[in-house]
This record gives structure tokens, sequence and C-alpha cells, in this order.
């Protein structure tokens, strides 16, 4: 008996697990009709999640540990069960702004000098002020652009090309495809990935209201792997051209198959002028335990909104960690052949390169794990 279920969603590239699960069967072959509900903002979507209209969401990584730490408005506790995608953020300028800097794309301490470099204040454009696209931009610029006064703005990522034409940004940290839309668009200029600022930086996480995946198991089950399935299809160069196409279609991104494209291959248009470069790890969506929800992760998106907001960092990430439901994984996921690490945490920015290391039933890889200041955050004393 096949079992509906409401999901949400916002256009985005990072949302292709859904999508994919839905259109090419994966969620079929577990029961389940997936009725995708797209809304035009973070703001809508967290409000459909929160109202019952939806019962799981693509969702911002950072919004489900925001709201443990009683920050950003809402009372109904969310939980994240596996992350559906690191990175796949573009950071770029306006066209005006661009003209001005000089760094290659990707150098992430070039291009912080840069802009110290132009001695005047800069907008950017965020798509949610408790995001990883906002994190990322603010870890860049304490520690590459120390002294540039920035003030962030609110722009949901399908307007950001638009703020950039109406001069109400001069920058932007956004989701593809649309920061390749803004280049199309509003001519501006990509500077960076935002995976040459931290290469593993858990960016869409599936999230639930907290409960409901104890209240409902074989139905959470049943919808994380057919999410991890889809995953694991996008992940084969193979069906990248497929993937395009199916995402391109106007009840789901709405924007051609030639504009979804880099972020699937990591090749990146990078301005009007048509010159391209290999983002390193742009966007995984499957390879290297990618759909673990590693607490540590939560822990360092705790830390980090400790250090915003003021409150205690320990406390914060005690908070932060319960949020990632790695044990909800593990026990979802057993049988599918997803990779189990031994531990719930690990060392982030500590892997100069791609490693292997022992799960609880055989070894997997994980890729290359820095920050781009060569920091290293470690959980403990936090328990393994």
């Amino acid at each position: 008996m096949t079992s509906t279920l409401q999901v949400g969603y916002i256009p985005l590239v990072d949302a292709a697990p859904l999508i994919i699960a839905q259109v090419l069967g994966f969620a079929e072959e577990e029961g389940l009709d997936l009725q995708l509900k797209r809304a035009a903002s973070w703001s809508m979507l967290r409000d459909m999640l929160d109202f019952g209209q939806v019962v799981a969401a693509q969702m911002l990584s950072v919004v489900p540990v925001a709201r443990a730490l009683g920050l950003g408005g809402g009372s109904v506790p969310l939980e994240a069960p596996m992350v559906m995608a690191l990175n796949g953020e573009t950071l770029g300028l306006s066209k005006a702004v661009a003209a001005l800097v000089d760094a290659p794309f990707g150098d992430a301490m070039a291009a912080g000098r840069a802009l110290v470099a132009l001695d005047r204040p800069l907008r950017f454009g965020v798509p949610f002020p408790f995001s990883m696209q906002a994190e990322l931009l603010q870890y860049w610029l304490e520690r590459a652009a120390h002294g540039v006064q920035v003030s962030i703005h609110t722009v949901p990522p399908p307007l950001m090309a638009q703020a950039l034409l109406a001069d109400e940004i001069d920058g932007f940290c956004v989701g593809e495809p649309w920061g390749s839309q803004a280049v199309g668009v509003a001519g501006a200029k990509l500077l960076l990935p935002g995976s040459s600022i931290w290469s593993q930086a858990p960016e869409k996480v599936l999230a639930t209201r907290s409960g409901w995946c104890e209240a409902e198991p074989d139905l959470a089950g049943r919808l994380m792997r057919s999410v991890w399935r889809a995953g694991r299809w996008l992940s084969d160069p193979a069906n990248r051209l497929t993937a395009s196409e199916v995402l391109a279609a106007p009840h789901h991104l709405g924007v051609a198959a030639e504009v979804i494209d880099p972020a699937l291959t990591g090749r990146m248009i990078l301005g009007p002028d048509g010159d391209e470069a290999m983002a390193a790890q742009f966007m995984t969506l499957h390879d290297g335990a990618a759909n673990f929800p590693w607490r540590s992760q939560a822990a360092w998106i705790g830390a980090r909104l400790a250090g915003r907001f003021g409150l205690d960092p320990d406390a914060a990430q005690i908070k932060a960690r319960a949020v990632f439901r790695s044990d909800l994984y593990r026990q979802h996921l057993a049988g599918t052949g997803a990779a189990m690490p031994r531990a719930s945490d690990k060392a982030e920015g500590i892997l100069a390169q791609a490693e292997q290391v022992t799960t609880t039933e055989g070894s997997l890889i994980l890729l290359r794990n820095r920050f781009f200041d060569g920091a290293v955050f470690d959980p403990n004393p936090a328990p393994r």
C-alpha cells in the first residue's frame, strides 16, 4: 500500500535528492508517493514545516540548530536525521564591484585581501540569516577580510540576480543555480565556491519536527532510504544530463538545464566573459558518507552561533549535537549499503586529502575536509 507524504523544498540544485526520489521511482520502490511542495523562501518553508503542512523538508542545516538554541523564532523543535548535501554555494560580486577586484577563482585568502584593498563598505545577500551561506560568508570575512565593513541582507535565492540589478547588494553567497543565474542575468562574477572556505560544510539537511521519526518509524525509514538512493544515483556522472533535465522542469527549478549543469559537474562559468574553472568538491550529494549527520558538524554550527550571539559555547554545542540524529541514520539506513562510521563525531578540517577509514562493517573513503585557513574544529571533550 502506497503512503503519501507532503515534503517541502526550495528550488535549488541540492533539492535534487527529493525531486529525483519522486520522479525516478526511488520513493515508489519504498511504497511512497512524495507530494513535493515548493516554497518561495526559507521562512515560508520553515513555517510549512512548523505548522504541519509538510512532514519533512529540505532545510538549511543551521535552522534546526538555531531553533535548539532559541534563535530565529519558532517554537517547534526540529531535527535532522540525514544530510542532503555538502556545499553547493557560490560567492560572487556584482559587475561593478567585480571590475575592481583581482583575485583568482577559489583562492579565499587572495579574495579577502582584494576586498580589504577596496576600502569601502559592502552589502552581501544571503538566503536566510540562519544559513550555511551566512556562516561561511562571515567565517571567511573574519579570517581573510578583517576590517571590511559588511552588511548582510536576506534575499530569497531566486531573487539574487534581481537584487544585484536593482543595486540592493554588491555581492552574494547563495546555493546553485542562483549564483550561475546571477552571472547570466546580472553580469555577476563568481569569486569563490563555498567548498573553498570549508570543503565539507553541511549545506542542507532533511528536517522533520522533533519526534516525528520516532512516532512514524516506518515512514521515516522509507523516506530516508528513498532520498539516500536518489543521492547515490545522482553521484554517478553518467546520470548528470538526465538529472539536469529533470530539475529544469518548470514545476521543479524552472531554469534552463545548462544553468543547472555547473553545480552537478563542478565546472563553473565565472562571469559574462565565459571563463570557466573547476571547483573541487563543489557539491557532494552522496560520496564519502556525505549523508551521515555528523554530530561534530552540528557542534561547529552551534559554536559559531554561540560566538555570534553571546551564548555559552559548551551548552550550545551540546544542544546542537542532539539535533543531528546520527542514531536515526544508523537505524534506518542499515542494510542499504550506506557506510556507517564507527563514531558520530570527527575532527572537522583535519583531512588535507581523501582518506580511507574503517566503518562498522568495512571501510569508506572520507573526502578532503579542510577550512581555508587551516583551522581544525575538534568537538572533544564531547562524548564519542
